[in-house]
């Protein structure tokens, strides 16, 4: 560190919005959170108010600061990481949004992205953006948005409107609608940004029908965003950092060299190892995307998810009533000797990567009158282990690198058995951080590497600190059994078997 400073973490998730004040060691001092309503106008289509979000980030901001009991002087910068892919469309002028913000899970666009691979654009898609076409991204999203307001492609096309992911929003507001920006990571995951160039692509812009009057400039992810209004925290602050959630999440837990991976375990998962400077392509049909870019220098990444994970263990306790609470399924797992052969493939909304089906259906196989409430509950959490697994070996397989160690966050990784079994399955190391608000963390190691609170890399390896390792010890063979039952269970939930 070159110089003391507290940075303030504004972390933007699809259902709350916290504020976490870090010390310039990258330790937590304080927070504050907030929830917000979610808006569901049509089947599969979910909606956020943008006013809501805004009003909820200004909130928390001063609550953490308050709660820290601190001298708002000694804030250096503030960092803002968020829910990725979600998109809004503002008045340029009034910064007013001209629709509710279409969230990343929404599916209103998902018959238009089966025109686009019908037609042949896939190819096209995946080579400059590393993604697949998806409604998932945000380009469709912004396209339905100026295709229903009415007059709203005109006036786009006029530079009238603003298109930004929540980031690109938050920075417009927060800094008294002088700056329209985002950072390299928000930006690849719009399915209209050459991850090779570096650039909005026009090609994309064409296809997807964006204009480029629309969009944000692309910072790098540690940059000048601007200072915000002193109406916020009474004196004008530096907004310094900027990155996608599972971007910062891989930040904050400092994978900052190839083969380094992380996995957050929430309502589903999302993996992320390390490539380096060089995107790798997938044949296993993981996402390629930016990690980060410090310095015009990008770093990139694969990414795998797996749509149901603590979902998963919510299904037990409000599908089937066979646990009260969540935490239960740690005791639970530990009171039998094994899952009694019990497969649960967890696939309520299709499976995920590496297996992208959407129309497979989630199934418990292997019961017997011999199994009961534990047997099931640990086939859900082993279930995790399996699907990470499943990601793990495409990772490898596309990369050709060894993945050494898996450092995990989220919910879930405070379940001790679940980090074992993932030791033992993978055969690798698994480490839990210190700090587990690791989203909140890279967004503020990237502000901290602006002002000079980190003075380099290594302050950020530094700020991350192992609260436990759990280390393999499970035989080979018996590794190799389990897994390859899990393989065969997935084979016969696939709807194209």
């Amino acid at each position: 560190m070159s110089k003391a400073g507290h940075i303030l973490a504004i972390d933007q998730g699809t259902t709350s919005s916290r504020a976490i004040l870090f010390d310039g060691r990258g330790r937590p001092l304080a927070e504050a959170r907030r929830e917000f309503p979610q808006h569901y106008p049509g089947d599969g289509w979910v909606e956020h108010d943008p006013s809501d979000i805004l009003r909820d980030v200004r909130a928390v901001a001063r609550g953490a600061v308050e709660n820290a009991g601190i001298d708002v002087a000694s804030i250096a910068a503030i960092g803002i990481t968020n829910q990725r892919e979600t998109a809004v469309v503002w008045d340029r002028a009034t910064g007013e949004p001209i629709h509710r913000a279409i969230v990343w899970q929404d599916r209103r666009t998902a018959p238009l992205c089966h025109d686009l691979v019908a037609d042949g654009h896939a190819e096209l898609v995946r080579s400059k953006t590393g993604l697949l076409i998806d409604a998932y991204f945000s380009a469709t999203k912004i396209a339905w948005i100026i295709d229903h307001v009415p007059g709203a492609r005109a006036r786009a096309e006029r530079g009238e409107l603003c298109f930004g992911t929540i980031d690109s929003f938050l920075i417009y507001h927060l800094t008294g609608r002088r700056v329209h920006a985002t950072d390299a990571t928000n930006a690849s995951r719009t399915m209209l940004f050459d991850i090779h160039a570096q650039d909005w692509d026009d090609e994309l812009l064409r296809l997807f029908r964006v204009p480029r009057a629309m969009l944000p400039r692309v910072l790098d992810s540690s940059d000048d965003f601007g200072e915000t209004d002193p109406e916020l925290l009474g004196r004008p602050i530096p907004i310094a950092g900027v990155a996608g959630d599972q971007q910062a999440a891989a930040f904050g837990q400092a994978c900052l060299t190839p083969g380094m991976a992380k996995s957050t375990y929430g309502t589903g998962c999302f993996a992320l190892i390390n490539t380096g400077e060089t995107p790798v392509v997938s044949k296993n049909r993981l996402l390629t995307t930016v990690a980060y870019r410090l310095n015009g220098k990008a770093a990139y990444a694969q990414e795998g998810s797996i749509f149901v994970a603590g979902a998963a263990i919510k299904w037990l306790r409000d599908g089937i009533g066979i646990i009260t609470h969540a935490s239960q399924t740690d005791d639970m797992a530990t009171r039998v000797p094994d899952s009694h052969g019990v497969y649960f493939v967890p696939a309520f909304v299709g499976l995920g990567a590496p297996h992208w089906d959407s129309e497979a259906r989630a199934a418990i196989f292997g019961m017997t009158l011999d199994v009961g409430p534990a047997h099931i509950a640990r086939a859900a959490l082993e279930a995790v282990a399996y699907q990470t697994r499943d990601l793990m070996e495409a990772m490898a397989g596309d990369w050709g690198g060894t993945i050494n160690a898996l450092r995990v966050d989220g919910g879930m990784a405070a379940n001790d058995w679940l980090c074992q079994f993932l030791a033992d399955l993978l055969n690798m190391p698994v480490e839990r951080p210190k700090v587990i608000e690791t989203t909140a963390l890279g967004a503020a190691c990237l502000a901290a590497l602006r002002v000079g609170v980190f003075n380099g890399l290594e302050s950020v390896s530094d700020a991350w600190g192992s609260e436990r390792r759990f280390d393999p010890r499970m035989e080979q063979g018996k590794r190799d059994r389990l897994y390859d039952g899990w393989r065969d269970a997935v084979e016969r939930v696939r709807s194209d078997r």
